[in-house]
C-alpha cells in the first residue's frame, strides 16, 4: 500500500463494531439461553475466530452483513476437533474461562504468533480454581481438561489485563459462589458492562484496600438472550482522530462511537497537548456510553504544545493505552519535547514486538528515537520523511504508520498492509474517503 502525504482529513465516519466488546458479546450469547442479536459486530478476522469457536461449541451461528443471530441452548457440546483461534489472544484467553468448568474435553491453539504468547497468567488463576490444564512452557495450545464445578476464588491480577480479568469472570460463572477479581489498576470494563446486560449479579466495589476495582461474580446464574447494539470502536477511531489532529484546517465527525471511560485517555491525552476534540450526543446503549467524536485540525503554523520536558506515559497510563501507545508514539515526533513511554514490557508480546517495530519504522521515518526493554523515547517535534514501513504482521503498526504517512514529507509503502484485515478490514478504503490531498 503506498501512501502520500495528504493535506487534511474532512468528512463524516461511522466505524464497525468495537472488537473488544463484540468477542464479549458473541462469548456471552453463546452462554445464554435463547436467540441473541448482536448489532454492528466488528468485522476483523478476531472476532470471526470467535465466532468459529462458538460454532464449534454447537451454538448456531447466523451472520448478515455486520449483524450477527446466535442462538444457544444454554449449554457448551464438546468440540469434534482443536479450537482455532488464530491470531487472536482475546479468543484463546476468554475462551479458556468459559471452558474450565466444562464436562468436557477442548485443546485451544491459534497461528505461530498466538502460540508464541504466554498463557501463564490465565492459567494459574483457572488452576485455583480447580481446573485442569496442560501446555507446552505455558504456551498455547492448551489442552483443559473435563472437570465438575470450579471453585471460586479471591484473586488479586499481578498484571493490568482486561483479558485475565474476563478470563476468570467466564470461569467464575460455573461457581456456585462468589468469585472477586481486584485489580490495582482499572483496565477496560466491556465484560462487567456485558454480564449485567445479561442480567447476572456483578458487585463492582471501588475504592477498596486493594485495588481500585473489586469485581464480584455470581456463580451458577442461568443467562438468557438478549440483543445487544454494539458502538464503534474508540481504538479503530484513534487513527483517524490522530490524522485529523496533526494536520492543519481538518475536520472530522465520527458518529456511534463508544466512549467508554476506560478507553478515552487517548482522546483526553491528545486533549491535553491542545488538539481540538470534542464528544456530543452522549448517551447510554446496551449498558455502554455512546457519542460522536468532533476533530478540528490546528490552524496554519500552530500544532501541539510541550509539556514541562518530555510527555512520560507509564503505569496507569500505559493500560489505560494499551493498543494506543503505538499509534501515541508517533504523535509523539510532533509534540515539543518528544514523548516517553514506559512500563509498557508487555507491548513486546503483541502480534509482534510493537516497541521494536515501532521504533524501527519511526527511525526509517527520520525520528530520533530510544529503546528501553519496557517502552521508547522519541524526539519532537520532527518533520517526518516517507519510507518503507515494515509493520511485521501487525495491524496497528501497519494502520498507525500509515497515519504517520500522512504528515511524511514524501511517499510511504506499507508493506504487508493486509494485516490490518485482522481488526479493520475497512481501514483503507475509509481513510482514503476522508483525506484530502
Amino acid at each position: 500500500m503506498r501512501i502520500k502525504p495528504a493535506k487534511c482529513i474532512k468528512g463524516r465516519l461511522s466505524l464497525p463494531g468495537d472488537k473488544s466488546i463484540s468477542h464479549r458479546a458473541a462469548l456471552i450469547a453463546a452462554l445464554a439461553k435463547g436467540k441473541s442479536r448482536l448489532k454492528n459486530f466488528a468485522s476483523g478476522e478476531d472476532c470471526a475466530a470467535t465466532l468459529s469457536c462458538v460454532r464449534q461449541l454447537g451454538v448456531t451461528v447466523q451472520e448478515a452483513g455486520h449483524e450477527v443471530l446466535i442462538e444457544s441452548s444454554g449449554d457448551l457440546v464438546s468440540p469434534s476437533e482443536t479450537l482455532d483461534c488464530r491470531n487472536s489472544g482475546s479468543t484463546l484467553r476468554m475462551l479458556a474461562g468459559m471452558l474450565a468448568g466444562q464436562s468436557f474435553d477442548a485443546t485451544l491453539t491459534g497461528d505461530d504468533s498466538l502460540r508464541r504468547r504466554p498463557m501463564r497468567r490465565i492459567i494459574e488463576p483457572l488452576e485455583l480454581m480447580g481446573a485442569h490444564i496442560e501446555s507446552q512452557d505455558g504456551r498455547p495450545p492448551l489442552h483443559i481438561k473435563s472437570g465438575g464445578p470450579l471453585t471460586p476464588i479471591f484473586y488479586v491480577l499481578p498484571v493490568a489485563s482486561a483479558q485475565v480479568k474476563s478470563c476468570i469472570m467466564f470461569a467464575a460463572l460455573h461457581t456456585d459462589g462468589r468469585t472477586a477479581v481486584i485489580e490495582r489498576t482499572s483496565t477496560r470494563d466491556h465484560t462487567e458492562r456485558l454480564l449485567q446486560w445479561f442480567d447476572v449479579p456483578i458487585e463492582i466495589l471501588t475504592p477498596s484496600d486493594y485495588s481500585s476495582n473489586t469485581i464480584v461474580v455470581e456463580g451458577a446464574v442461568c443467562l438468557t438472550a438478549r440483543e445487544v447494539t454494539i458502538p464503534g470502536d474508540i481504538s479503530s477511531a484513534a487513527f483517524f482522530v490522530a490524522a485529523a489532529a496533526m494536520l492543519p484546517e481538518s475536520d472530522l465527525i465520527i458518529d456511534n462511537v463508544g466512549l467508554n471511560p476506560t478507553r478515552t485517555q487517548f482522546l483526553t491525552t491528545l486533549l491535553s497537548l491542545g488538539a481540538h476534540i470534542e464528544t456530543d450526543n452522549h448517551r447510554d446503549e446496551c449498558n455502554e456510553p455512546v457519542g460522536s467524536v468532533y476533530v478540528r485540525g490546528f490552524e496554519r503554523n500552530t500544532g501541539f504544545r510541550g509539556s514541562r520536558g518530555r510527555l512520560v506515559i507509564d503505569c496507569a497510563g500505559v493500560a489505560a493505552l494499551i493498543d494506543e501507545l503505538p499509534l501515541l508514539a508517533i504523535v509523539g515526533t510532533q509534540i515539543p519535547g518528544g514523548l516517553e513511554i514506559r512500563d509498557a514490557a508487555e507491548l513486546r508480546l503483541k502480534e509482534t514486538d510493537r516497541i521494536a517495530a515501532t521504533a524501527k519504522n519511526l527511525r526509517a521515518m527520520g525520528a530520533e528515537v530510544k529503546e528501553f526493554d519496557d517502552g521508547l523515547a522519541v524526539d519532537g517535534p520532527v518533520r517526518l520523511q516517507g519510507a518503507t514501513i515494515e509493520p511485521g504482521g501487525d495491524h496497528r503498526i501497519a494502520m498507525g504508520f500509515a497515519v504517520a504517512a500522512l504528515i511524511a514529507e514524501g511517499e510511504s509503502e506499507i508493506k504487508d498492509a493486509g494485516c490490518v484485515g485482522v481488526s479493520f478490514p475497512e481501514f483503507f478504503h475509509l481513510l482514503e474517503a476522508v483525506m484530502e490531498h
